[in-house]
C-alpha cells in the first residue's frame, strides 16, 4: 500500500508537470520481491528490505535535476507514448489511466486487508 501510494504521488506530481518543457514522466520502480527472497535464502538469512536508490543520469544533473526529498525507487518512466517538441513527454491519458490503475489496486489491497483482519477477529473469537 506504501507503494501504490508513492506511485499515486509520481503520478500526480506527472499530470502537473505536463506543460513543463523538458520534463520527463516518472514512475516508481516495483518492487521484486522474488528476487529479494531469492537473495535472502542464498544467504541462509531473513529477509531484509531495504530502500531503493533513486539514480539519476549524466544529463538529468546537467539539467539541474535532483532527487526528490523523501522519495524512493522514482525512476523515469519507460512508457510513454509521445515526446512533445519541448522535450516533455507526459501525456495525460496515459498518465490518467495509470492513476485509475493504481486506485483500483489500492482498493483491492484494502479489501484484501479488511478480510484478513477479520479472519484473525473471527480466530480470537471476537469477530
Amino acid at each position: 500500500m506504501k507503494h501504490l501510494s508513492e506511485r499515486q504521488r509520481v503520478i500526480a506530481e506527472n499530470i502537473a508537470n505536463g506543460e513543463t518543457p523538458r520534463y520527463k514522466a516518472r514512475d516508481v520502480e516495483k518492487p521484486d520481491f522474488a528476487a529479494l527472497l531469492d537473495s535472502q535464502a542464498s544467504k541462509g538469512g531473513v529477509p531484509h528490505i531495504a530502500r531503493p536508490r533513486i539514480a539519476l543520469t549524466p544529463g538529468m544533473t546537467a539539467m539541474g535535476a535532483r532527487p526528490p526529498q523523501g522519495a524512493s525507487g522514482i525512476i523515469l518512466d519507460a512508457d510513454t507514448s509521445e515526446t512533445k517538441p519541448d522535450g516533455n513527454n507526459v501525456t495525460l491519458e496515459d498518465q490518467l489511466l495509470k492513476m485509475g490503475a493504481v486506485q483500483a489496486d489500492f482498493a483491492a489491497m484494502t479489501n484484501l486487508y479488511r478480510k484478513q483482519m477479520g479472519l484473525i477477529k473471527t480466530a480470537l473469537g471476537r469477530g
